[in-house]
């Protein structure tokens, strides 16, 4: 699906993003992993070549302008273009209630997660355009649309992203560059296993949050990584402008 097409995969170097660029690598994609994680980034490029795939690491922070220009500059550096993105870097929320949250929380979060994907979409479309196109796929989550207590700076984040997303593949969708966005579900990457396996306040949701995902199981950052691949690839040329569920029926009930 993916062979020869250069693509970025922000928050690359764990979790979904690492699951995202070993399988575009697998599949023949030109991969820079982007990251604020220098020692994990580079592994994760160095392993992807060790496997016979080809990547590169580049060090970033998604909330800076600077950073992310740098990125998409080293990419088209080191490929020649610009195919693709997926926009995935992303932290979790303070587990607090509204009245709670500090304004260095709410901005933390807001920051990166949806600031960052702008900045990202912002660079990457430019360089898109100069190019004859390519497809964007941001990260947002089942939060957006079904949020829960204590979490409102994320969902926000998430929800902002999806409005973002809707909007930009109105204007450039005529420029062939197409902008649509996932919707993971509960996926047990590092960042949520730690909080729903050490945090005493998830014990006794645990059994019943499997409970809602129909399919019987939490998802696997694999789940994601394989259709943010549909999302990026020629196979879906009159898919735009979506934000797809990838929750194991989690929001169907």
């Amino acid at each position: 699906m993916l062979k020869d097409k250069a693509i970025i995969v922000t928050g690359g170097a764990s979790g979904i993003g690492r699951a995202a660029a070993d399988l575009f690598a697998r599949d023949g994609a030109l991969v820079m992993i982007a990251d604020r994680s220098a020692d994990a980034g580079a592994e994760a490029a160095e392993a992807i070549c060790a496997a016979g795939g080809e990547a590169a690491f580049v060090a970033c922070d998604v909330a800076d302008d600077e950073s992310v220009a740098a990125m998409v500059a080293a990419t088209v550096a080191r490929f020649g273009r610009l195919d693709g993105a997926f926009n995935n870097a992303g932290i979790e929320f303070a587990s607090k209630i509204v009245p709670d949250l500090s304004f260095a929380e709410w901005r933390r979060v807001i920051d990166i997660n949806l600031n960052g994907v702008f900045l990202c979409m912002k660079h990457e479309i430019a360089q898109m355009r100069q190019s004859g196109g390519g497809a964007i796929v941001n990260t947002a989550s089942g939060a957006a649309v079904a949020a829960s207590p204590n979490m409102a700076e994320y969902a926000t984040s998430k929800a902002g992203v999806t409005g973002l997303t809707r909007a930009a593949s109105c204007e450039y969708g005529d420029t062939q560059v197409r902008v649509n966005a996932v919707l993971p579900g509960l996926i047990l990457t590092p960042m949520t296993e730690e909080r729903l396996f050490n945090d005493a306040s998830f014990g006794a949701t645990l059994e019943p949050l499997r409970a809602r995902h129909s399919v019987g199981r939490f998802g696997k950052p694999d789940d994601v990584a394989e259709a943010a691949r549909w999302l990026l690839s020629d196979l879906c040329p009159f898919v735009n402008g979506i934000s797809l569920p990838v929750d194991g029926g989690f929001l169907a009930r």
